[in-house]
């Protein structure tokens, strides 16, 4: 199957020919999209080296910092007119494996719209973070799940395989979040289109090169997030009861 792997870049010169390296020789036959938002680090520059030494990766710079949301909307965007049958996304920082892109895609392969590299089942494993911010994460996705309705125990992943259909069938444009909102957000729209969501077991390693992106913006916006879709839900929920559907 045609696989495309979205990476989205801000300054991670320190990390990217790793990833590159990594998921090539995971998905050999695989492209690669780095969706890089010109930061000053040469970030663009390095991951065009190493396609001209792996071969089969592009690189689609922006000229500037836009957002995770953003950039992922655009990445993906931009597999699918590509003609992918699988979209995957990974973050550049090397928290995720690229060991587990076989068994992502393979998934997908097999009949799910939506495989996701989960922290929070058994196997899964987070590595090197405080706790207070692993708590953090993990009430989140306990509170999105409650709040939604979502059955899905890491929302907010962002190591994920989808089914171009169904990225399709979502509408990314209409998708607005950032950071770990656009997870949630995505996870919420498959599940509403009862898509097929599977998740597998990763171990998540805090990056140990280059800067967090991580910010107290980014988790209220998250929070507030869940809050809106839920009023979203009621009143179509109300509208649905008033039609008689």
């Amino acid at each position: 199957m045609h696989v495309v792997v979205v990476v989205p870049t801000y300054n991670e010169a320190e990390n990217i020919t790793g990833v590159c390296d990594g998921i090539r020789a995971a998905l050999p036959d695989a492209e690669v999209l780095i969706v890089d938002d010109s930061g000053p680090d040469g970030t663009a520059d390095l991951a065009r080296a190493a396609g001209e030494r792996l071969g089969r990766i592009e690189v689609l710079e922006r000229p500037v910092k836009s957002g995770l949301g953003d950039a992922y909307r655009a990445g993906l965007a931009a597999a699918v007119a590509q003609g992918a049958e699988i979209c995957v996304q990974m973050d550049a920082d090397r928290s995720h494996d690229p060991a587990d892109l076989p068994a992502l895609v393979a998934i997908v392969g097999h009949g799910a719209d939506l495989a996701i590299g989960s922290r929070y089942v058994p196997g899964g494993i987070t590595e090197n973070w405080p706790a207070v911010r692993r708590w953090l994460s993990r009430w989140g996705n306990r509170y999105a799940a409650g709040v939604l309705g979502l059955a899905v125990n890491d929302a907010t992943a962002g190591y994920r395989a989808y089914r171009a259909e169904a990225l399709a069938r979502m509408d990314l444009t209409t998708v607005r979040a950032e950071g770990y909102g656009f997870q949630i957000e995505m996870t919420h729209r498959l599940v509403r289109l009862g898509g097929r969501i599977v998740e597998w077991p990763i171990t998540f390693r805090e990056r140990t090169e280059g800067r967090s992106k991580m910010s107290r913006r980014i988790v209220v916006e998250a929070f507030g997030l869940v809050l809106r879709l839920w009023v979203q839900d009621h009143r179509g929920r109300r509208q649905r009861r008033r039609q008689g559907g």
